[in-house]
């Protein structure tokens, strides 16, 4: 599996409505999706950033989701671009169950 973070920094202008807007809204594009096991829209007020984090079943599943395409809509809708960060996953622990 593979972890895929998305950072959103705010040097100025960080608007806590606006992201969490941007997070109910497009909640709906992601469930089900083939492929994304987890993702979690985030953000800290104090570091003015918005981080959203995902799980993917494949590398090659994430990388195709996050094409130059995709970076520009995201960016249109947070008001920055984002840096995109991928990280192997050793294990998850899901006490969901």
């Amino acid at each position: 599996m593979i972890g895929v973070t998305v950072t959103f920094s705010y040097p100025d202008g960080f608007d806590r409505a606006r992201i969490t807007e941007v997070a109910r809204n497009a909640r709906g594009m992601f469930e089900g999706m083939p492929g994304l096991r987890f993702k979690f829209f985030t953000f800290d007020e104090n570091r003015k950033q918005a981080v959203n984090f995902y799980v993917w079943e494949s590398e090659e599943k994430a990388k195709r989701f996050f094409s130059e395409e995709l970076r520009g809509r995201v960016t249109e809708l947070y008001g920055v671009a984002p840096s995109v960060d991928f990280v192997q996953i050793a294990e998850i622990v899901d006490n969901a169950h």
